[in-house]
């Protein structure tokens, strides 16, 4: 008799122990889907350096449409907002083309060509990234910052090839 109560006692807190662990751990899967939300301080702490567009290459880029598109997005992502990402593939995709395709006749160049072909490929990434459940925080931010790294060198390609293009070197005679 005593060690039939015995058993059944043993079990009944078995059983017991066990429910604690699994609501611990939704606890913490709960807290750490809450701490994988990326915020504008977050991004801010990303440390890159950042080109911006020359006044000289702005008159030649302010027409241009996808360009101002993809600047509009990359001013949303640093506020920490990825909803350009959710759902959005048929607009990344025709905003990617229109990029190539609308290039300026002043920057068509091989150099940039080949910055767009890498913003796209980091653009790619951040986008399966931020659309998986599963990525974390730490992945996310470093993703981040290859995409805004990639989109600076663009721009800074932009610099120098309005920058070469305007010098004017004398040949001797």
């Amino acid at each position: 008799m005593r060690i039939k109560t015995l058993s059944i006692l043993s079990l009944l807190i078995l059983f017991l122990s066990c429910k604690k662990e699994q609501e611990s751990n939704v606890a913490t899967n709960k807290a750490d889907i809450e701490n994988n939300e990326i915020t504008e301080k977050d991004i801010s702490k990303i440390d890159y350096i950042e080109f911006f567009i020359d006044s000289k290459a702005e008159g030649i880029t302010e027409n241009w449409a996808e360009y101002q598109q993809l600047q509009e997005a990359i001013t949303t992502i640093k506020k920490g907002d990825l909803s350009f990402f959710n759902d959005n593939e048929e607009t990344i995709t025709a905003l990617l083309k229109g990029l190539k395709k609308s290039i300026p006749k002043e920057l068509k160049a091989p150099s940039i060509s080949s910055r767009i072909t890498a913003l796209e490929t980091k653009l790619r990434k951040l986008e399966s990234l931020s659309n998986l459940s599963t990525t974390s925080k730490k992945e996310l931010i470093a993703t981040i910052k290859d995409f805004l790294v990639a989109f600076s060198s663009f721009n800074l390609q932009i610099n120098k090839k309005i920058e070469f293009d305007t010098r004017k070197i004398e040949k001797p005679e």
